[in-house]
């Protein structure tokens, strides 16, 4: 049996990337954007504190659930880079994220209410549509279609 590795231990970053199945670019991506940090070798060669991997997992995650990672970087704001978190930094952490997730959940369950109503009313009029043309702002910028992406209020 191996012995327990050491919390204050660096790894590589090929060793990083092997533990996280997250891409050293990407590693190096995270970096560059302060949600990870490394110390450098006298070669200098990147080094990361064991304590990096629960971020870069936490990291992965919420890829995976489509949070961008400016919202990954607000969240992570309070929780230190140059020393091994404390339980009540992640939780300060952990709580500000929740919030954030919330709204989002909230977000969603509104923009789903919406299209519901929408699919299911058959007007098929942009007037009349208050998800697609609320108040019929887009007639004033000509007729046939428009993009969504330049609804006023985006």
């Amino acid at each position: 049996m191996s012995p327990a590795p050491e919390p204050d231990e660096l790894l590589t970053v090929g060793e990083m990337s092997r533990r996280t199945g997250v891409a050293v670019s990407a590693l190096r991506y995270y970096e560059e954007l302060g949600l990870i940090a490394s110390e450098r070798t006298f070669g200098n060669q990147r080094r990361y504190p064991r304590h990096m991997l629960r971020r870069v997992s936490l990291i992965s995650v919420a890829k995976r659930l489509g949070i961008p990672l400016t919202d990954v970087q607000e969240a992570f704001s309070s929780v230190p880079l140059d020393r091994t978190p404390s339980h009540e930094d992640w939780q300060r952490s952990s709580r500000a994220w929740k919030r954030q997730l919330e709204e989002r959940r909230r977000s969603i369950e509104r923009l789903e209410h919406e299209l519901t109503g929408c699919i299911g009313c058959g007007c098929l009029s942009m007037k009349a549509c208050a998800l697609l043309n609320p108040g019929d702002a887009l007639a004033a910028t000509g007729a046939g279609p428009r993009r969504l992406e330049d609804l006023p209020g985006d």
